[in-house]
């Protein structure tokens, strides 16, 4: 029965309305996070969709059509339309509708129904890959795996996939504590309880945010398997973050572990290596010169760190490695290029999920408060500004020259804590730290200096970065406490989630974090403000407005 106060409002075109102010909207956000994707928030009516991909995360977590209508009938202020109650109990049937099993040398592949088999048999698409083989069957070759469960989820039918797993080469894998004394080290429930969902799983992905330690999640999941691992990561700055974390909390000897990068190219049965050395090749018409890392050893685990960011071209060999186990690692889901469904279908469905604020509420990571401060563009820039073709026209908003003092005046107003001044323009960072006096990390900074600056930066001899996209992902700043953003990439989610997640490491006294974004009003860069703020809201975050930087300091 609708409730009159409810907070929902369900659309016939599979919308959902979230009121922010009505009574239980922070309940109704925490379960529409679980099947829906926010779409948009402004200040006092969120949007979320409803959409096959999130249906289906939903179902391989546990969840059911009924499970996911009692939520919305419980919080919705009208009577939801017929045809989303048909819509949402269609798609969810189709969770599970197709099966996948290995006989012997070959999978075969169970469909639900002759009808199903039927429209698969007539299928272009899929008439190279099947042989009939029963009313409700089709069997097809080993390798064929990854290729079938992609074309197949394009034709919005996800398989369950349960043709099992290679063990992969044994390794003895124990976790000990960062003291180093031999004892197991202790997970924190959620931790245990994100390793225990991918085991149970074979292959998914793991979405917890920044600073929540996906990287023990990863370890003990290797712990659990003990075989053989490689882990994929960002950059080689993250790989030696991951070798060091995995001597320092594994029972592992130094000598099992390999690095994989440009710098070296060590295999072992625990190789950590990068995505940029896996997609190297000389030309575009060269085959990609280290792809046979995959092949290098028996993996029985394959981890993709920040699995967000997956390279297309790695893809195309994920689907051959259907038979190893999977696990992303990620603070979300969103992918800007919107292959989140490609994820699904060759890394796994979504196994593990804890809200933000739940974490923030038990301790686990930093509280946050984030600040959005509008500025005008100054007179001499507005001609410039409105003559500038479309496309350009955020770089001149982003590079508003009134941003410095604004900077200047917010790390005074944070003397004495650990802060980062993030962006995407490398030539306003480069005017930033010149003027400001600080040091400046980009792509282009050699790997020795970049670590010898965030080592300064650990130790508290730096009291602020300068740093570029470089800095987005998978950069240990346990202490950065402040973050000022003045610049970032068009309207990505992702990167906003990434740039709040350096800074939620847990922290001493008040477990206390400030977001800054600086913003130039009326321009395209205002609009892109509001796509990028989307993730962090459905997680609960409320972005303070400001529409003077003065009322910053009142």
């Amino acid at each position: 029965m609708p409730t009159p106060d409810g907070p929902l409002i369900v659309q016939g075109d599979l919308s959902v309305l979230l009121e922010v102010a009505a009574p239980a909207a922070a309940e109704a956000r925490d379960a529409l996070a679980a099947f829906a994707e926010l779409v948009k928030s402004p200040e006092f009516v969120h949007t979320y969709r409803i959409t096959p991909l999130s249906i289906w995360n939903a179902c391989s977590a546990g969840s059911t059509a009924a499970a996911i209508l009692e939520v919305l009938e419980r919080h919705a202020r009208y009577r939801i339309p017929p045809s989303v109650k048909t819509e949402i109990s269609t798609l969810a049937a189709r969770f599970g509708c197709l099966t996948l099993t290995r006989i012997d040398d070959q999978l075969e592949l169970r469909c639900e129904g002759p009808e199903l088999a039927g429209e698969l048999a007539t299928t272009p698409a899929l008439q190279e890959l099947l042989q009939r083989s029963g009313t409700e069957t089709f069997t097809l070759p080993l390798e064929a795996r990854g290729t079938l469960k992609l074309k197949l989820i394009k034709q919005g039918l996800p398989v369950r996939d349960l043709a099992g797993f290679s063990p992969g080469a044994p390794l003895a894998i124990g976790l000990a504590d960062a003291m180093g004394s031999g004892d197991r080290l202790v997970l924190r429930d959620y931790q245990s309880a994100a390793a225990g969902a991918f085991h149970g799983s074979g292959s998914g992905v793991v979405v917890l945010p920044c600073g929540a330690g996906k990287t023990v999640v990863g370890m003990a999941a290797m712990a659990r398997l003990g075989t053989s691992t490689l882990i994929l990561t960002t950059s080689t700055t993250a790989v030696r973050q991951w070798i060091s974390e995995l001597k320092d909390k594994t029972t592992l000897a130094d000598e099992l572990i390999g690095e994989y990068t440009g710098a070296q190219k060590n295999v072992q049965p625990v190789t950590v290596a990068t995505y940029q050395v896996l997609t190297h090749r000389s030309s575009t018409d060269d085959e990609f010169t280290h792809m046979g890392l995959f092949d290098s050893r028996d993996w029985g685990l394959i981890i993709y760190d920040e699995v967000h960011l997956l390279p297309a071209p790695v893809f195309q060999v994920t689907a051959s490695l259907q038979a190893r186990r999977r696990l992303g690692l990620t603070a979300t889901l969103v992918r800007e290029d919107g292959l989140e469904r490609d994820v699904f279908a060759l890394i796994g469905p979504k196994c593990w999920d804890m809200p933000w604020k739940e974490l923030e509420a038990q301790g686990w990571i930093a509280r946050a408060s984030c600040t959005e401060v509008r500025l005008p563009l100054p007179s001499h820039l507005r001609g410039i500004y409105a003559s500038t073709p479309e496309r350009k026209k955020l770089r001149v908003a982003a590079e508003n020259p009134d941003k410095l003092p604004l900077v200047r005046a917010l790390l005074e107003r944070h003397a004495g804590e650990a802060a980062l001044v993030i962006g995407t323009f490398v030539d306003q960072l480069r005017d930033l730290a010149t003027a400001l006096e600080l040091p400046l990390i980009t792509g282009k900074t050699p790997e020795a200096k970049r670590e010898e600056l965030y080592a300064r930066f650990r130790e508290g001899e730096l009291p602020a970065l300068v740093v570029s996209k470089v800095a987005n992902f998978a950069i240990d700043l346990p202490d950065a406490s402040v973050a000022i953003q003045v610049s970032g990439s068009f309207g990505s989610r992702q990167e906003e989630a990434q740039r709040l997640g350096r800074l939620l490491r847990p922290k001493r006294g008040l477990n206390q974090a400030s977001f800054y974004s600086l913003v130039t009003a009326e321009t395209r860069e205002a609009e892109f403000a509001m796509k990028r703020q989307l993730f962090l809201c459905e997680q609960g975050y409320e972005y303070t407005i400001l529409e003077t930087p003065d009322s910053l300091f009142e």
